[in-house]
């Protein structure tokens, strides 16, 4: 039988830490699969098909690990595929909280394990979300990302002035005084 592993993400953008789980997770499984979805509740800075070619272009010196999209529930293209388990890193607590309640509803509904992997002690409180926050405001991302994409990160975002965002508040500090 061969084991599948999916690991499910945005990779808005793909980070060192995504990089190291699937490292470490391909050891796990004949196969893995980093599989980009679509979560309706954020809005991405990359499209999917941009994060499926950055992802792809990040592994495609790992034999064993490919690259796709999904749409929909994770558990259902889990399903499709064939998976064995589904793969997740965990950083802190509160990461602990949310994936335990959806790895123990994924088992329940689904049938599918959850394999965790706590990440390199370097990448534990890095995200997603605080990288493009750092890139809009022109700090520098690159011991995050990989270079490729702190390339993107750097072509898309255009950070924003901060002489101007100052002389803005201060026009709005002085605007409520009067």
């Amino acid at each position: 039988m061969v084991r599948i592993g999916l690991f499910p993400g945005a990779f808005d953008p793909a980070t060192n830490g995504h990089l190291d789980i699937i490292t470490r997770g391909a050891l796990l499984f004949d196969e893995l699969v980093v599989a980009v979805g679509q979560n309706p509740e954020k809005e991405s800075l990359f499209t999917a098909a941009q994060r499926v070619e950055m992802l792809r272009e990040l592994v495609r010196d790992m034999p064993h690990v490919r690259v796709e999209s999904y749409t929909g529930l994770t558990v259902e293209f889990a399903r499709r595929l064939g998976a064995t388990a589904i793969l997740r890193g965990i950083r802190n607590a509160s990461d602990l909280q949310f994936e335990l309640e959806l790895a123990a509803t994924n088992r329940d509904v689904a049938g599918i394990e959850t394999v965790f992997i706590l990440p390199s002690a370097r990448y534990a409180f890095t995200s997603s979300r605080l990288i493009r926050q750092v890139a809009a405001m022109g700090g520098d991302v690159s011991s995050l990302v990989p270079p490729a994409v702190a390339e993107r990160l750097r072509a898309k975002v255009r950070p924003q002035d901060t002489q101007e965002n100052t002389k803005t508040t201060k026009i709005t500090k002085n605007t409520k005084k009067k």
